[in-house]
């Protein structure tokens, strides 16, 4: 388990946060596919997945007002080939994220 900012990081095999913000969010290359989790002060917000690129980019346009409205500060990702399905609901069986939908 990887400790950023004093969160979990556990199973992000990048350990490369970066702010929240469009400009990060447009340097990504588009259609990778994968799982991303958002936070802020050691809260894990979010984790999802798909279209890292694109999905972020939607959050930060508020299709999901309740992230939004936890003032995230980092992302992180994780590519992955193939369907991400499973490596998110490990995420955030073991995350918690605040935003997600109870799973388990």
């Amino acid at each position: 388990m990887i400790k950023i900012n004093n969160i979990k990081q556990m199973a992000f095999t990048t350990n490369n946060p970066r702010l929240f913000n469009k400009q990060n969010v447009l340097a990504l290359n588009p259609d990778q596919n994968g799982v991303y989790g958002i936070y802020k002060s050691g809260v894990w917000i979010y984790v999802g997945k798909g279209d890292i690129r694109e999905r972020l980019l939607a959050h930060l346009n508020g299709d999901n007002p309740s992230i939004l409205s936890n003032n995230p500060t980092h992302w992180v990702d994780e590519v992955i080939a193939g369907d991400p399905s499973s490596r998110e609901e490990e995420l955030i069986l073991e995350l918690k994220p605040v935003c997600n939908k109870k799973i388990g």
